[in-house]
């Protein structure tokens, strides 16, 4: 760093934003797609039946009657009574000990509203879910070193967005300032546009995931100098969070029906509507029954607790963050996650992660255009070459690679053992093969091909989902399953526009020959 303070953070700003700007830009993609996953999880389990609302208090009495069949020796049973968009369907838990190690072990089921039994199998897929979880813990990698890689990258993000805050003298003006046509000015103005209009909401995802990232993987030493080597409390946190545990009794006594209990729950000012039922111990003298209810994030709750074999309401106190760091950190959990975000707020996410990932990008492309004539006057460096050949594989192939991983959903076998893990190598083999072409193809043909082939794979998505499942435009549009029809429709939008683009980035040769030949055609 050398010159003026606004020089040195112009330095910085470009050299934090290349190093891991194509693990950021995979952070940002997959992320984006979180925004949706409950929906991308419906589309990639076309077996599974759409539910209609039903009436949650006759769902916890099914629900507590599925338990009593499966798990009547578990510890704690939990009742998901609501349907909503996070939880498409009324679904049961419950804790098992795994005989090996001793440990709980969490199994679930969906179950249908009306007989109160599990809903069909579905294919095997990691869905929207996966997706969402790669943008923090990536893949092939072991959970730990996908977070600390993460993190890093969301720290040199943050430095990134404050110098470039610096290094913009003129920010208010970028916003309103895109030449048209103009080589490398016009993919900084891009992303000086993209940067500045998005500017609220990337400083908040970007904050907020350092904030969860340097909390729990890059502060240890903080819990642990208040903990000491404690690891159940390390884990639990429960002196901190205030939860009361319940202790058995050995005693048997059967279990109240939960439903005669929703009542006096529902009337309470915070009561609308109950998120989740928690059962510990069921058929013991000391069970208890609590009631979460809905609430905005993971603060908004309240909760109730009665004594599982009376009936009778505990006096005691739910969950309890024990200060205003606490319910800071969380809240800005939920803000970025979303979770609490309508259809129209989370398409607002959704458009403004689709301008994070195009801010990323640009940047990246930007870097290249502009030392574009100084290395063509020479011969263009190894390093040069690299950053070219990253860019393409990485902003159109990792988008081509996800097609990949939808389609697989579609053409593997059903039954095939290890089918999840398939759909996700499946991905990162077409990447990879993306990444081949980039290499060995001839420069000037790189990205419209690599645009050709993302267009192709979005393009044949909705002909392929047709061809294998009655979850295909033709049902989803007249029964106005907007969820299954909105996926399709997006991926042939998807597939229109990187097919306008590559069209666009033809190599001049190419489009002058088949101009010759349009001539020749008309004499």
């Amino acid at each position: 760093m050398n010159g003026t303070f606004r020089q040195s953070m112009t330095w910085l700003h470009t050299w934090t934003g290349l190093i891991l700007c194509w693990l950021l830009y995979f952070v940002f993609v997959t992320g984006t797609l979180g925004y949706f996953d409950t929906e991308i999880d419906l589309w990639m389990s076309p077996e599974t039946p759409v539910q209609k609302a039903s009436d949650p208090v006759a769902n916890i009495r099914l629900g507590q009657a599925r338990l009593a069949e499966v798990a009547p020796d578990s510890e704690r049973w939990f009742i998901y009574p609501n349907q909503s968009r996070n939880r498409p369907h009324m679904g049961v838990g419950w804790l098992e000990k795994d005989p090996e190690t001793g440990n709980n072990v969490f199994h679930g089921e969906n179950l249908d509203s009306q007989s109160g039994q599990p809903l069909p199998d579905a294919r095997d897929t990691g869905g929207g879910q996966l997706l969402y979880r790669m943008h923090y813990l990536l893949h092939y990698f072991p959970n730990r070193i996908g977070y600390w890689l993460v993190a890093f990258a969301t720290m040199l993000m943050f430095v990134g967005m404050i110098t470039g805050i610096i290094a913009h003298k003129k920010i208010f003006k970028d916003f309103f300032t895109f030449r048209w046509a103009k080589g490398s000015r016009s993919w900084l103005d891009a992303h000086n546009l993209l940067s500045v209009s998005t500017l609220p909401f990337q400083l908040m995802i970007t904050y907020s995931g350092l904030l969860y990232t340097l909390g729990l993987f890059w502060m240890p030493l903080v819990v642990l100098g208040g903990y000491g080597f404690d690891m159940d409390k390390v884990r639990g946190l429960q002196d901190i969070l205030g939860v009361e545990q319940v202790e058995k009794a050995n005693e048997a006594a059967p279990l109240v029906a939960i439903e005669g209990l929703v009542t006096d729950a529902a009337d309470s000012p915070q009561g609308d509507q109950i998120n989740l039922v928690i059962i510990d111990f069921p058929g013991d003298a000391n069970s208890e029954v609590s009631f979460v209810m809905d609430g905005i994030g993971r603060t908004g709750g309240e909760n109730f607790a009665y004594n599982g074999a009376s009936g009778e309401r505990l006096d005691k106190p739910g969950l309890e963050l024990p200060n205003a760091s606490a319910k800071f950190a969380l809240s800005m959990i939920d803000l970025h996650e979303g979770t609490f975000a309508g259809p129209f707020l989370r398409w607002l996410y959704f458009l403004a992660g689709l301008m994070g990932t195009a801010m990323i990008a640009t940047g990246a492309i930007y870097y290249v255009q502009s030392r574009k004539r100084k290395t063509e006057a020479s011969h263009p460096g190894f390093g040069f070459r690299l950053v070219e050949c990253m860019n393409a594989a990485t902003i159109a192939g990792l988008l081509t690679a996800i097609g990949v991983f939808y389609l697989s959903n579609r053409l593997l076998p059903l039954g095939m053992e290890n089918r999840a893990e398939w759909e996700v190598h499946c991905m990162f083999l077409a990447w990879a093969a993306c990444f081949v072409h980039a290499a060995v193809r001839q420069r000037e043909f790189v990205w419209s091909e690599q645009l050709y082939a993302l267009a192709a794979v979005y393009l044949i998505l909705p002909v392929i989902n047709a061809m294998t499942t009655q979850a295909h435009l033709g049902n989803s549009l007249p029964a106005g399953d907007w969820i299954l029809a909105g996926f399709d429709l997006m991926a042939l939008a998807t597939g229109l526009i990187a097919l306008a683009l590559g069209l666009k980035l033809r190599p001049r040769r190419e489009q002058e020959a088949q101009v010759v030949s349009a001539d020749v055609a008309v004499q």
